[in-house]
Formats: structure tokens, C-alpha cells, sequence
């Protein structure tokens, strides 16, 4: 399984939607239900999936899913 693969695995399990509905608009502001829990969730999972661990200005901006790439790259996760 590819990064890419398991990011947007970890996306479709925490928002219950199919990996087809996933791309840059996918985030805060254009999700409806997206809230905190949403973002601590995605957080995790990510630093599970990728064995990083993420800082608190990284969580705080985890808020997309573009966001969440470029987050990943920044932490040398391939993408």
C-alpha cells in the first residue's frame, strides 16, 4: 500500500466517505460534521500510520485535505 493509499484510507474511515469524494477542497470549511474529534482522529491515525509525531501548530493545521499533504511532506512522509 502506497502513503497515498493509507492517507486516504485514514480520510475515508474517519469521515465514512468513499476515496473518490477525497481531494484538495475535501476540508474545514467544505465538509459538513468536520469538527474537532474529526481532526484529533485524522491526527492520530496519521501518526500511527507514518510513525511521526506531529507538533501542536501541525495539529492545529491538519484542517484539510491538502493541508494534511503538505503537513506529511514537511515530516518527510512521501506522498
Amino acid at each position: 500500500m502506497t502513503n497515498l493509499e493509507k492517507y486516504n484510507e485514514i480520510f475515508t474511515e474517519v469521515f465514512g466517505v468513499d476515496a473518490t469524494a477525497l481531494n484538495d477542497s475535501f476540508g474545514k470549511e467544505t465538509v459538513e460534521g468536520w469538527d474537532s474529534v474529526h481532526q484529533l482522529n485524522l491526527v492520530t491515525l496519521a501518526e500511527e500510520a507514518f510513525d511521526i509525531f506531529l507538533d501542536p501548530e501541525e495539529i492545529l493545521a491538519f484542517t484539510s485535505y491538502a493541508a494534511g499533504k503538505e503537513i506529511l511532506k514537511n515530516q518527510d512522509v512521501e506522498m
